[in-house]
């Protein structure tokens, strides 16, 4: 693996490299989502502010997930370029998204579908970042064909595991593939705003439940991975939106009846 790619005397870190490209490949995305829904607002700079607020939240998230570890010496954990937590991001961004709807006056709900297959796409691209640094994201270990090691890694191991961020990096990018065909449907139907945000929730979460079962992270809520608890979460509360605005979507058919 190759944590740092070095240029001269610089050592940049490709996890980093990798989240800016994951962020601006998202900025196009999200801009071309505005474009169709003719939302006048400036993608670059909503996914600008909402992914630094999602990696201020996932670094946050991860060091309080151990808080006697973290108060003891808490100012290099909060500045280590390593070590990330998938909900917390998610709820830093989508605070940071809620914010910005307000701001530039976009219905929440709106606003909130435009985003979400360029977030999908934004996290799969991060996800090589991970591959590639070697940071502890793999899972267990493994005897398929395509299990790697990480000797070099920032978390090294010399055993073949399996290689989730790579699980992850395809998955969502299909993810993010069927959110902008649930979304071209949406709008070809004129059905209710917040369908494909729902389908996000319920999507993603399903994706990150089932990867923490072959990964290494410490169970905690009734034999879960916190991540997986965040994904029950996820997934329960993408469902109840799903039905109701499915149920306000055949209200409104049938009134134009």
């Amino acid at each position: 693996m190759i944590p740092y790619l070095h240029l001269g005397p610089l050592a940049l870190p490709t996890f980093g490299l990798m989240v800016a490209t994951g962020l601006f490949v998202a900025s196009y995305i999200l801009q071309a989502d505005f474009r169709r829904r003719k939302i006048r607002a400036d993608a670059f700079l909503v996914i600008g502010i909402a992914g630094l607020a999602g990696i201020a939240g996932a670094r946050l998230y991860h060091v309080l997930e151990s808080p006697a570890e973290f108060f003891s010496d808490p100012w290099p954990q909060l500045i280590s370029r390593f070590g990330f937590a998938w909900f917390g991001g998610f709820l830093g961004g989508f605070t940071a998204l809620l914010i910005l709807a307000r701001r530039e006056k976009i219905p929440t709900l709106t606003f909130l579908d435009g985003c979400s297959p360029a977030a999908a796409v934004g996290y799969a691209i991060g996800r090589i970042g991970c591959l590639l640094s070697g940071d502890g994201d793999y899972g267990i270990r493994t005897s398929l064909p395509w299990g790697m090691s990480f000797p070099n890694g920032v978390v090294p191991t010399t055993e073949r595991v399996h290689p989730t961020p790579l699980y992850e990096f395809f998955i969502w990018l299909v993810i993010a593939w069927v959110l902008w065909r649930i979304g071209a449907h949406v709008l070809q139907q004129n059905e209710s705003a917040g369908l494909v945000f729902s389908a996000y929730l319920i999507l993603t979460g399903i994706s990150r439940f089932l990867i923490e079962i072959i990964r290494l992270n410490p169970r905690s809520f009734f034999g879960m991975s916190n991540a997986q608890a965040a994904s029950v979460v996820s997934v329960a509360l993408g469902v109840i939106l799903w039905f109701f605005l499915r149920r306000a979507s055949a209200a409104k058919r049938l009134a134009a009846r």
